[in-house]
């Protein structure tokens, strides 16, 4: 059975930093995306980073500079590095692993997901 386990986020000033991890098991994590999402109050759920097999990382517009998607896939834990916060990255944020193959800009599409974290609020206050 796969598992997404989260940790991390919490609340932040504007400029401050966090970092999410997200540790994988019942996965082997080598087939395709793994990935970021958030949802904030009010809108969609939107991809955040992504990662796929070849460690090619894709990132939302807002975030690009300012956020990092690194990975293990040996330890099946992945991470995402949140610097220069700001108010509007204020979200619930869930891991996601894909089984599909596919990679690249896939890696920030909600559609691609089979598998989620369990979520954790990250709040970023003025």
């Amino acid at each position: 059975q796969v598992q997404l386990v989260q940790s991390g986020g919490g609340s932040v000033q504007a400029g401050g930093s966090l970092r999410l991890s997200c540790v994988a098991s019942g996965f082997t994590g080598s087939s395709g995306c793994m990935g970021w999402l958030r949802q904030g109050p009010g809108k969609e759920r939107e991809g955040v980073a992504g990662i796929d097999s070849d460690k090619w990382t894709t990132y939302a517009q807002s975030v690009k500079g300012r956020f990092t998607i690194s990975q293990d896939r040996a330890k099946n834990i992945m991470y995402l590095q949140m610097n220069s916060l700001k108010p509007e990255d204020t979200a619930m944020y869930y891991c996601a692993a894909a089984r599909s193959p596919l990679g690249g800009n896939w890696c920030t599409r909600e559609a691609i997901y089979n598998y989620w974290g369990q979520g954790t609020q990250v709040t970023v206050s003025f």
